[in-house]
């Protein structure tokens, strides 16, 4: 054996009892953790579309498909969705696409730690490099999407507010909450996966409680639902930023994304320390 060679060795004492061991490999792995996730993301790309024949036009057609049944049911007055300022199939593709994103990201972490459970126990990488490849993913399916609106901007002749470049923020804060709870589910879903399928079905009852498809609600249950629904404030003051160039949620914004800075570093520890339960997992 190389005795230069690096060896892990996983044992049932609690990570908590060194906190500043956990904290310095935590970082360090994630660092480490870049270049072979990269790798995963392209292999895991290239894989994707060798056995799509519509490639990448997967990433435009749910968004359109949804715009337009919404779109539908508000001209047919089916439902009576208030003037959101600007055109209503602009306002609602966009919405579409930010929400999206976090949806994706609160399903990440079952997805990239279970599509990696086949190589865990037989090989020793980082096993953050999974999350670095799936985060990758949300951000390569966005940059896509992202095509979407900018033609949508250009067809209804939305002109951006110049706070556009502040939407960056908001979207990234979005994939950090998904994330984050994502991640703080994990140890549980290694155990059922029940919680996946749970995921998957609330989040379009969650979709119409957030206000994606119409205005932020200014009276009735609706609006005290959105004080507490935390991707209501990241959606809506990133919407305006691209749209309006102000907003009123800006300090519940703040607040949410400050909340969710936290919960991500959580997440990660937790994630830490359920290496050699979802290792212990993964079979042999």
């Amino acid at each position: 054996m190389d005795p230069h060679q690096k060896i892990t060795v996983y044992t049932p004492e609690s990570g908590l009892r060194k906190p500043g061991k956990l904290l310095g490999e935590l970082f360090s792995d994630i660092g480490n953790s870049w270049e072979l996730g990269w790798r995963l993301f392209v292999k895991n790309k290239k894989s994707m579309y060798r056995q799509s024949i519509l490639g990448l036009a997967w990433a435009f057609i749910p968004p359109i498909m949804t715009t337009a049944v919404w779109v539908f049911l508000n001209g047919q007055k089916i439902i009576n969705v208030e003037d959101p300022g600007v055109p209503y199939p602009a306002f609602v593709l966009t919405s579409t696409l930010l929400w999206a994103v976090f949806a994706q990201s609160m399903l990440m972490p079952n997805t990239a730690i279970s599509s990696g459970k086949p190589i865990m126990k037989k090989i020793n990488f980082p096993k953050e490099s999974l999350l670095v490849s799936g985060f990758l993913q949300i951000g390569f399916d966005f940059l896509i999407k992202l095509i979407l609106i900018v033609v949508v901007f250009i067809v209804f002749k939305v002109q951006p507010a110049a706070t556009i470049v502040l939407a960056p923020i908001g979207i990234l804060m979005m994939t950090l909450l998904g994330v984050s709870i994502g991640l703080l589910l994990l140890p549980i879903g290694m155990l059922y996966t029940d919680i996946q399928r749970l995921l998957t079905a609330i989040t379009p009852f969650w979709m119409l409680l957030t206000p994606v498809i119409y205005p932020t609600p200014r009276e009735g249950i609706a609006t005290l639902v959105n004080k507490f629904n935390p991707v209501s404030p990241l959606l809506t003051v990133t919407r305006d930023w691209m749209f309006t160039g102000h907003t009123q949620f800006l300090m519940p914004f703040i607040y949410i994304s400050a909340t969710v800075i936290i919960l991500a570093f959580i997440g990660l520890i937790l994630f830490k320390l359920a290496i050699p339960f979802i290792i212990e997992r993964s079979g042999g």
